[in-house]
């Protein structure tokens, strides 16, 4: 089946004390975006990239796509005011049956693997949520009170959030709401359960300055 990938980039630098935005930082001489396309575009010879960029930042994805890649694979739309409304925006230009990828461009260690065990989750059940373990304990504040949750029922989100297009596509047509801050919210939403599979301890999002640190380390060794 047709595979898209929607790779949403609308990071700035503000936790990374810089101006330039997270996606265009260089890891290894090259930009993070560049990272993140490519293992997507080596994942399978029949997927498509498109790639959400705030306006101000289009040229510069631009120049990357001129710089690595076959344009023929790659489209660049305007993304919108919140992370729903970039991937609705990503979702516009999807018009065939298909397995879609949506993706944070920051997350620029995504692995093959992950990306396929995802696609055969989608195939199978329509939908591939990665998720990690959480490794530290965890607490829920309800007002003035907090309790202790079991750490082993309690699992950190990862993306790329796979779907088929058949699901995604007309969840993304509801009424936005603050709590939509991934995929798996918003089809949730729409009325419909999600699937978990495993994710992957290296498949970090770029935050901090610390993440550029590891992530330099882990392509080094890798």
């Amino acid at each position: 089946m047709k595979k898209i990938a929607v790779i949403v980039a609308g990071g700035t630098g503000s936790r990374m004390n810089t101006n330039i935005p997270k996606q265009f930082l260089l890891l290894h001489g090259k930009p993070v975006l560049y990272y993140t396309i490519n293992t997507f575009l080596q994942a399978y010879d029949d997927l498509s990239v498109i790639l959400v960029l705030p306006e101000e930042h289009v040229a510069a994805g631009q120049e990357i796509i001129d710089a690595f890649f076959d344009y023929n694979r790659i489209q660049i739309t305007i993304g919108g005011r919140t992370r729903f409304h970039s991937v609705q925006n990503g979702l516009q230009l999807v018009h065939d049956e298909c397995i879609i990828f949506v993706h944070d461009a920051v997350r620029c260690l995504v692995s093959i693997d992950l990306i396929k065990r995802c696609y055969d989750t989608a195939m199978d059940s329509g939908s591939a949520i990665p998720v990690v373990d959480s490794k530290d304990s965890v607490r829920f504040i309800n007002g003035d009170t907090n309790m202790a949750l079991e750490r082993e029922n309690i699992k950190q989100v990862q993306t790329p959030q796979t779907f088929h297009s058949k699901i995604l596509l007309p969840a993304y047509q509801i009424d936005y709401k603050d709590k939509f801050t991934d995929e798996a919210a918003v089809v949730e939403a729409f009325g419909l359960k999600v699937n978990l599979v495993k994710g992957d301890e290296n498949n970090l999002k770029i935050t901090r300055p610390t993440d550029l640190i590891i992530a330099e380390h882990l392509l080094a060794v890798n």
